[in-house]
């Protein structure tokens, strides 16, 4: 843990004492060495967690996402070199500093043992992330979008904080071993409500259906690089709590069933309004709703299966939707627009960049043998053994996914050029780049998807 806490603290240091001319190339370059010092991280024996200290650990749950986590930080820096170029030199730093103060917040998250800790933890990335929606957001809505996500985030926080303390006024502990040894403690009635208490943080920060209206003003007045990490990481954490809560909660199964019928009805409600977007990253953003949907479904029935396959949805997932969003950030900064209708027939002018939007389409849309795959039919096969009618919501949310996905890419890159397009910036091997580093992980864990699936057999 200490070879990713520390080289990621001195990454502040380095930001600020950097130059002009040197600042973008160290901070890329320190990230990507963080970034793969990470990867170790997957190759750990997780019989039992590793204990680095009284405070932190790792296991099979947490080390994926730990991996994602330090594995964006280089790409968000990527993608940010042309929206900051003309911003003063100081803002560039600040704005660096931000996104790795939001790596160390996260990496705290995923490593704590003791719930008061992830709960600090899980608070303090609001801080930068909400710095970075309302400071470098694209449009005066910003504001707005800042305002829905604290208040949001904080209201469905709030109860998670005072089931903690209700918890440790009862039992004195809140280390997470401990509680997993003792499960039986939370079946009387108060402590269900702590149990709802504590899952509420995490269905807003998932979101659920319902409480899900802050994640597409997020994503969309937030520059490219916190669309990424938003979609990529902190999304995540909710699926991460609520995977961490019902471990320990597992005998109060009944109450689970409201939240799994809103989330799979989340799951058509969310893709029917993708159908209906004429934002770009509108629709990004609602599809990300719908197949946290799917996430949020498979932890609470709680089976092998099931977790497996949320894990392995959250990873891939976290890829291909920053990928997305870095490609529509491509086409705004080539048309100044997120408006489908005027960004039509880029096949003609980008064709290369066409070639990453039908790749990424595809493994949106879960085509075989594609991680997502895996990851839906894994969900798909544990619903399908908790309850027989639950096939026809997801094989359909299936079929809308692909409607959405396909309109989206026809939408973007096929038909007639639009006049005022007629001369746009060819793409960058800055971008190819940037490309390549979100599809080679996925292409790479086809193989060996037991890396990130969490072991739960």
């Amino acid at each position: 843990m200490l070879k990713i806490i520390i080289p990621t603290a001195m990454m502040i240091p380095t930001i600020w004492m950097s130059s002009k001319k040197w600042l973008w190339f160290n901070t890329t370059f320190n990230s990507l060495i963080i970034a793969f010092f990470s990867l170790i991280l997957l190759l750990l024996p997780f019989e039992l967690m590793i204990l680095t200290n009284k405070y932190m650990g790792l296991n099979e749950i947490s080390s994926p996402l730990l991996v994602l986590t330090c594995w964006l930080l280089p790409m968000m820096i990527l993608a940010s070199q042309n929206h900051l170029k003309n911003n003063p030199f100081n803002q560039q730093q600040m704005y660096m500093s931000m996104f790795t103060i939001l790596q160390m917040a996260l990496i705290l998250a995923f490593s704590s043992t003791e719930l008061i800790l992830f709960y600090m933890a899980f608070e303090t990335t609001l801080i930068p992330t909400l710095i970075i929606i309302t400071r470098w957001g694209n449009q005066t809505e910003r504001l707005n979008a800042g305002t829905y996500f604290l208040f949001y985030t904080l209201a469905g926080s709030l109860p998670l904080l005072i089931s903690l303390l209700l918890m440790h006024t009862s039992i004195g502990s809140l280390s997470m071993e401990f509680l997993y040894i003792s499960p039986q403690m939370f079946v009387t009635i108060p402590n269900k409500i702590l149990w709802f208490g504590c899952l509420t943080a995490f269905m807003v920060k998932m979101p659920l259906y319902g409480i899900h209206l802050w994640l597409p003003k997020a994503h969309v007045e937030a520059p490219v690089a916190g669309s990424m990490i938003l979609a990529a990481v902190l999304l995540k954490l909710g699926g991460y709590g609520i995977i961490r809560i019902t471990l320990m909660f597992s005998p109060l199964m009944e109450l689970s069933y409201p939240f799994i019928i809103l989330a799979l009805w989340g799951i058509l409600m969310t893709g029917l309004i993708c159908t209906r977007q004429t934002d770009l990253k509108s629709l990004i953003a609602y599809s990300s709703v719908s197949h946290m949907g799917l996430v949020v479904a498979a932890t609470l029935i709680q089976t092998t299966w099931s977790f497996m396959g949320a894990m392995i949805m959250m990873i891939t997932h976290g890829l291909i939707s920053s990928a997305l969003f870095c490609l529509a950030n491509m086409n705004y900064e080539r048309t100044h627009s997120r408006t489908m209708l005027l960004t039509r027939g880029m096949q003609m002018m980008l064709p290369l960049t066409t070639t990453w939007w039908l790749l990424l389409s595809l493994f949106n849309v879960a085509l075989p043998p594609t991680p997502n795959f895996w990851a839906e039919l894994s969900i798909m096969v544990s619903l399908f053994n908790w309850s027989k009618w639950t096939i026809l919501i997801t094989g359909l949310g299936t079929l809308i996914t692909v409607t959405y996905t396909l309109y989206m890419f026809l939408m973007t890159q096929r038909g007639q050029l639009p006049k005022h397009l007629n001369f746009i910036p060819p793409s960058y091997t800055r971008e190819h780049c940037l490309l390549t580093m979100h599809l080679i992980p996925l292409l790479l864990l086809m193989f060996k998807l037991e890396l990130i699936s969490g072991n739960f057999y």
